[in-house]
C-alpha cells in the first residue's frame, strides 16, 4: 500500500530518518504514526518466550507498515527495525483516521491492501501445516511476494537467509538448502550470487 506522499504531507505527514539496526516501534507499544518508506528496508518482527526471533517480513521503498493496528484499539503485537539507514514518512494517527475518512479512494485501497495480506497470510498458514518442504517454502514465498508489485517469475527477491526460512518454516537448513536446490531445477526459483528470486 502506498498513499501520495504530497497528499501525507497535506495532512501534516513529517520525514524522519532511521539508522542501521534503529528501532522504529516497540511490540506492546500503542501505535501513534501511519509509516511508508521512502528510502531503505524494514525488518517487522518478534521474539518468542526463549528468545527466538521470528520474522514477519521484510519491507521496502514504497510499502508501508503497522498500518493494520491503527485501525483497531491494539497495541502493536510486533516490532520494526531499519535494515539500513531508512527514511520513513510518518504521519500521526489522528491525521491517518482523517485521511482516510476525506479520501474514499484511499480507504478502498487500504481495504484491499489488507484483504490481500490478510489472504495470502491464511494460505501460508495454510502451506504451513503440509509435510511437504517446497509446499512450505512456496507459502512462504508467496505470503512475501504479496506485499510487493512483484508478479512476473522469478522478480522477488527473497531477503532472508537460510536459516531465516528455516525458522520461519520449522524446517531443518539442510532441509532448506537441498529443496531450494531442487527447487531451483524445477524452474520455480532462481539462484544468483547466492540470492534466491521467486
Amino acid at each position: 500500500m502506498k498513499i501520495d506522499e504530497q497528499l501525507l504531507k497535506s495532512y501534516s505527514a513529517e520525514i524522519k530518518t532511521y539508522k542501521k539496526r534503529e528501532l522504529i516501534f516497540r511490540e506492546g507499544e500503542s501505535p501513534a504514526f501511519y509509516y511508508q518508506i521512502i528510502e531503505g528496508a524494514v525488518k517487522v518482527n518478534n521474539f518468542n518466550e526463549e528468545g527466538k526471533e521470528f520474522i514477519h517480513n521484510i519491507l521496502e521503498k514504497g510499502q508501508s507498515f503497522g498500518d493494520a493496528h491503527l485501525f483497531i484499539e491494539k497495541k502493536y503485537s510486533v516490532n520494526a527495525y531499519a535494515l539500513v539507514p531508512t527514511t520513513v514518512i510518518m504521519l500521526p494517527r489522528k491525521n491517518f483516521i482523517n485521511l482516510v475518512k476525506e479520501n474514499p479512494h484511499v480507504s478502498l485501497e487500504i481495504n484491499a491492501c489488507l484483504s490481500h495480506r490478510l489472504y495470502f497470510k491464511m494460505k501460508m498458514i495454510h502451506d504451513m501445516v503440509s509435510q511437504h518442504p517446497s509446499a512450505r517454502i512456496l507459502g512462504l514465498f508467496n505470503y512475501l511476494r504479496s506485499y510487493t508489485d512483484c508478479e512476473d517469475q522469478h522478480s522477488f527477491n527473497v531477503k532472508l537467509t537460510r536459516q531465516q526460512i528455516a525458522d520461519l518454516t520449522g524446517l531443518r537448513v539442510e532441509t532448506i538448502i537441498r529443496t531450494i536446490k531442487k527447487m531451483e531445477n524445477e524452474n520455480l526459483v532462481k539462484i544468483k550470487d547466492r540470492k534466491i528470486y521467486y
